[in-house]
C-alpha cells in the first residue's frame, strides 16, 4: 500500500489518490460498485477481459486501501460480496466529473482521420468500455 513520504510524488495529494484508484482496471471496477453489491461473478460479467486472477488482485488492494468492503457470508458455498466503504464513496465525484469531462470531449472532438475520430469507439487504457 503507497504510504506518503517526505520528498516523493506521494506528497502531493493527486498523486496519492492516482496511486490508490490509477491501477488497470480500479476505476471501472468502482464504477460498478458506485451501482451496489457486486460479487465475483457480477464483476466478470460487466467488465469483459479481465481475468479472474486479476479481478480478485485489484479487489484486495482497493480493499487494502480502505475504499472496498469484503463481506463473506457464512453459507455454504460461501457467498462473498464487495461493497464501497464511505472512503470509497469519496471518489464517486471524481468519476462524476471524470465522466462529465469525457462526455464534453466525445462531443467535441476535432474531425480527423485518426483512431479516435467521431463515430469510432476510443481505446482508453482500459480497453473499449463495452456496454
Amino acid at each position: 500500500m503507497p504510504h506518503p513520504s517526505n520528498g516523493t510524488k506521494l506528497d502531493c495529494p493527486v498523486h496519492l489518490v492516482l496511486s490508490y484508484i490509477g491501477s488497470k482496471w480500479a476505476i471501472l471496477i468502482l464504477q460498478e460498485l458506485f451501482q451496489g453489491s457486486r460479487r465475483t461473478n457480477e464483476f466478470l460479467s460487466a467488465l469483459p477481459g479481465i481475468s479472474t486472477k486479476t479481478l480478485t488482485a485489484r479487489l484486495r488492494e482497493l480493499e487494502s486501501y480502505g475504499l472496498v468492503k469484503r463481506t463473506v457470508f457464512p453459507e455454504v458455498p460461501p457467498r462473498v460480496e464487495y461493497s464501497l466503504t464511505a472512503k470509497g464513496r469519496e471518489v464517486q465525484p471524481i468519476m462524476a466529473a471524470l465522466n462529465q469531462v469525457g462526455q464534453h470531449w466525445l462531443t467535441h472532438r476535432p474531425s480527423d482521420s485518426r483512431s479516435d475520430a467521431p463515430g469510432k469507439r476510443p481505446t482508453t487504457l482500459y480497453g473499449p468500455r463495452r456496454r
